[in-house]
């Protein structure tokens, strides 16, 4: 019998995950023909994806304390490399987990001593707050052949399925709707949609990173205040 999702976020079933496998199929092909690399991930700049890691990991409130790290859809591993060179400022316990078999098997070869899960959140949820930040980096940035429509529940269910792992905070990106164009293989949600959804059902303290120079900004979701 498929659970019930809180404030009324409905799990995607067996028939909406298979759906969604397109995308993964897509990112295995990239990275089949290109590697770890960030076009093996579908970015075309080495550059602008160590800046997507460093906005995503602001995230982070500094406490001093050792954290509990979820890479969601993470691939081969790539932020682990991008933290060997520029580490955070608190140790990590980092878990990577992807749907892709294929991706954890590279990154389990490539990051040994890291743990890794192929595991589908939305049918195999985490224990609640078993983690202490999520981060999703290129997660929802593309649609592929997915209606508009489809990538917004996708989004929506998956969005709060890390919230809910999540003892302190989650970050995710999306691409922005103010730009001169939009593609339709891209996934362009607007901010206030955004913020409509995730202040409505999740937490109210959210914050709305546009700065860093890319076609895209990154939400940053927190349970408590930022003070």
């Amino acid at each position: 019998m498929t659970k019930a999702r809180p404030n009324g976020v409905k799990d995607t079933g067996v028939n909406g995950t298979a759906r969604y496998r397109q995308l993964v199929d897509h990112y295995e092909s990239c990275f089949l023909e290109h590697g770890p690399t960030a076009l093996g991930v579908d970015w075309p700049d080495e550059g602008d994806l160590a800046v997507r890691f460093d906005v995503m990991t602001d995230l982070i409130r500094p406490t001093g304390k050792s954290i509990k790290l979820l890479d969601l859809g993470c691939g081969p591993g790539l932020l682990l490399d991008h933290l060997a060179v520029n580490p955070l400022t608190v140790p990590i316990d980092y878990l990577g987990i992807d749907l892709s078999g294929k991706m954890i098997s590279a990154a389990r070869q490539r990051h040994a001593d890291r743990s890794f899960e192929v595991r589908d959140l939305l049918t195999d949820p985490l224990a609640e707050q078993s983690v202490d930040y999520v981060i999703m980096n290129g997660l929802l940035t593309e649609k592929r052949e997915l209606s508009q429509g489809e990538m917004v529940t996708f989004a929506r269910e998956i969005i709060a399925a890390a919230y809910r792992a999540a003892r302190i905070g989650i970050a995710f990106n999306v691409m922005s709707t103010q730009v001169d164009w939009m593609r339709d293989d891209l996934f362009h949600w607007a901010c206030d949609d955004v913020l409509e959804f995730v202040t409505g059902d999740l937490s109210r303290h959210a914050v709305i990173r546009a700065d860093y120079g890319l076609y895209e900004y990154t939400t940053y979701l927190y349970r408590t205040a930022n003070r």
